[in-house]
């Protein structure tokens, strides 16, 4: 294959889920550049109402779905729904997840459980309603959105942690049972991400001075930045591409290198 092809998508079915904004939407984005078909799904009318108006203004063609990823017979439905509309899903993204930032004597066990649910069980559902087509067509690819807190602690965020930890030796589990039908499984490992979810964490103080959880981030950084969107949307075209067809069960940690620095001495 030649290499100006080894990272096109012209064609593919490639499902997004959880895409209406942030993440999601910059990997749906650049997956349609590459020349993908694309699908996003959200829980409720009003947000994929915004999804599709946001990938309207952007151009880009889509075909969005109401659908909840912790409910198997939902899922299961949205499927067909999309074989019949658009194709086999030739890749996925288990990108929809949520976190409760709090101290874990105080969580309740039905937050831990509802992180557990939608960061977890979620890409188990989702991955397992689509593997039996990408076996009869002969291949797939899956990516799951991972995080450093699938290798690290800290504190306030247990669930959330528990939760990617697994989808880790979920993404790895899927690699090794469904390899030999084609089928690659690799993580997307999010560093700092500039989104409008961590903008207030980023805001200048009333002094000048940078935001106390912003100097945090910058000094455990070697490329002393947060990452953006934009960032994240290179290795996920890699792992949605042929370019990546022997790499399997791989967590790809996009992080500006946080996870291989000691820190600066003080």
């Amino acid at each position: 294959m030649a290499s100006n092809n080894q990272f096109s998508l012209t064609g593919k079915a490639a499902w997004i889920t959880g895409a209406s904004y942030g993440i999601g939407f910059a990997i749906a984005s650049a997956f349609a550049e590459a020349g993908a078909k694309i699908v996003f799904n959200d829980i409720g009318q009003a947000q994929l109402d915004k999804g599709l108006a946001a990938y309207k203004e952007a151009g880009i063609p889509v075909h969005g779905y109401v659908c909840d990823v912790t409910d198997e017979n939902a899922v299961q439905a949205t499927v067909k729904r999309i074989e019949q509309d658009v194709g086999v899903i030739d890749i996925l993204v288990n990108n929809a997840g949520i976190i409760k930032r709090v101290p874990m004597t105080e969580m309740s066990a039905a937050d831990f459980r509802q992180v557990i649910d939608v960061d977890l069980n979620a890409p188990f559902i989702v991955s397992k309603a689509v593997i039996p087509a990408m076996i009869r067509k002969g291949g797939g690819k899956i990516i799951n959105i991972c995080s450093m807190m699938s290798e690290l602690g800290r504190e306030t965020v247990g669930a959330y942690a528990a939760a990617k930890g697994g989808l880790k030796m979920l993404t790895r589990n899927i690699a090794s049972e469904y390899g030999e039908y084609n089928i690659q499984c690799n993580g997307l490992g999010p560093g700092y991400i500039e989104t409008p979810q961590t903008a207030p964490l980023r805001e200048r103080q009333p002094d000048g001075s940078r935001h106390p959880f912003d100097q945090f981030i910058i000094a455990k950084t070697p490329a002393a930045r947060w990452g953006t969107t934009r960032d994240l949307t290179g290795p996920a075209v890699f792992l949605a591409s042929p370019a990546s067809d022997f790499v399997n069960g791989h967590i790809l940690y996009v992080d500006g290198g946080i996870l291989a620095y000691i820190g600066k001495q003080p």
